[in-house]
């Protein structure tokens, strides 16, 4: 993906691949939905209304927006979306039992975005442990489990045999290393979490 600038909603496909849907300033307005004229169509998924959602670009930000057209609603990095919200790299939305996640590669200068036009650590920047840290954070979110939210310290520290003080240093040094650090307390481990499962650095097979 290093080529690649430009914003793109990725989903399963109902055989499970990874499809991506490319975002264009130029379509202000990507439907999506259950029904065949939704823009990202999710056919297969029962719990996905005809029209579900909405992303649309304002003022140069994409945005999520669900004005109680679906039955079930849409969730944003676990929390119910109520009317609209602005989207950042690695959230991750939920229609139905689906998994939407949005990619921003624009390098847009703004602070939302600015993480996500750097450059994600690799695999081999980050220690053995540092990776298991990661690992029981993201486990919640196995199998694109519906509305998860990452693992506590004390879980961590109980899976790993480590002290909460112990996750705590590891995960600052994690929340440094992925440039969420400056972000309010409450959004850097759903960030962390997103970011590490957008990269690859966690799969779902390591959960």
């Amino acid at each position: 993906m290093s080529g690649f600038r430009g914003s793109f909603l990725r989903f399963a496909d109902d055989t499970g691949r990874q499809q991506e849907l490319t975002l264009s300033p130029d379509q202000e307005r990507v439907t999506i939905g259950r029904s065949p004229q939704a823009d990202l169509t999710l056919s297969w998924d029962a719990e996905v209304s005809r029209l579900h959602a909405a992303v649309e670009y304002l003022g140069a930000q994409w945005t999520i927006v669900d004005d109680g057209l679906s039955r079930n609603g849409t969730f944003v990095n676990g929390e119910r979306l109520a009317g609209r919200r602005r989207l950042a790299a690695g959230d991750r939305i939920r229609v139905g039992t689906s998994l939407v996640s949005f990619h921003d590669y624009s390098g847009t200068p703004d602070d939302a975005t600015r993480i996500s036009s750097g450059s994600f650590p690799t695999l081999r920047s980050l220690t053995d442990t540092q990776r298991s840290v990661l690992i029981a954070l993201c486990r919640p979110y196995k199998n694109n489990a519906g509305f998860a939210t990452p693992a506590s310290n004390q879980q961590i520290a109980d899976e790993l045999f480590l002290s909460v003080d112990a996750i705590k240093t590891h995960l600052r040094t994690l929340f440094s290393k992925f440039g969420v650090e400056d972000l309010p307390q409450n959004q850097k481990r759903v960030r962390l979490a997103g970011l590490a499962i957008q990269s690859g650095i966690i799969a779902d097979r390591d959960l």
